[in-house]
């Protein structure tokens, strides 16, 4: 093996890793955040019975499959969405580094965060339907250091962006209640769409939208016919944002520039 190839599978082990213990501590922030509690204190417990996971219940995946998503010591059910943020978050950091490694460490490491944050953007908006500013704050952060490391895309795109996504979702919203005389969209899908567009340039900003809007369109169709849901009920568009703004941000480049291509022709 040459030490290019050595050093690479290295970072591979490190950011699957690294991926699954943050994807732990996620979970943590998940339920914790919604619910106003501390993310230190208390340690890891069951919600049921108290009981304070010891450090061999806390390891990623295996401790889920060892006690068969119970409880230790009281046998309650343990909801699988921990062990899928774990697996997913790790996945999305290996992407992240097959895909940007090479080309920018840096970059590489920001699609990290990013990722990361959308997740809990998405679990809890999807359950809570509410988007908290702290995740707003990374990735407007994580948007200005894009404007710096983003090689695919000139640094007054990601102004465009944010200018253009959060004018769009803004005027959405108020028409939205001039004429329905109620929220379309919550003011966090607002601020979501501005800093995505800041973070993503405003032709991946594009592709995210159409992503998200197709994929909406269609699930909540089919929710409405399973479910047989009334008129009216509102559904969380942020979980749709994040989902679309992932995507664009890991193969958003490559399709947009196929896609320039069929145009030239």
């Amino acid at each position: 093996m040459q030490p290019e190839e050595f050093i690479m599978l290295c970072v591979y082990i490190l950011a699957g890793v690294l991926g699954l213990c943050v994807g732990s501590f996620l979970n943590v922030v998940i339920y914790r955040v919604p619910n106003g509690m501390n993310l230190a204190k208390p340690a890891s417990h069951c919600t049921r019975c108290g009981y304070t996971l010891r450090p061999y219940d806390n390891i990623p995946v295996l401790s889920y499959l060892f006690l068969r998503g119970r409880c230790r010591k009281c046998g309650e059910r343990i909801s699988p969405r921990y062990m899928i943020v774990e697996i997913v978050n790790a996945l999305l950091w290996l992407l992240s580094v097959h895909l940007f490694w090479k080309e920018n460490i840096v970059y590489a490491a920001l699609c990290a965060v990013v990722l990361s944050t959308f997740i809990c953007i998405f679990f809890i908006d999807l359950e809570h339907m509410l988007i908290f500013d702290r995740f707003v704050l990374i990735l407007a952060a994580a948007g200005i250091v894009a404007i710096f490391f983003d090689t695919h895309t000139v640094w007054y795109d990601h102004l465009i962006g944010a200018v253009a996504a959060g004018g769009v979702f803004l005027l959405i919203y108020y028409l939205a209640i001039w004429v329905l005389d109620k929220e379309g969209l919550g003011f966090g899908d607002v601020k979501l769409a501005a800093v995505t567009g800041l973070l993503l340039g405003w032709m991946k900003m594009l592709f995210a939208m159409l992503i998200a809007s197709v994929v909406a369109s269609v699930v909540l169709l089919i929710l409405k016919r399973v479910r047989d849901d009334e008129n009216g009920k509102e559904y969380p568009f942020g979980p749709f944002i994040a989902g679309g703004a992932a995507i664009a941000l890991l193969i958003g480049d490559p399709i947009i520039e196929w896609y320039l291509s069929l145009l030239a022709f």
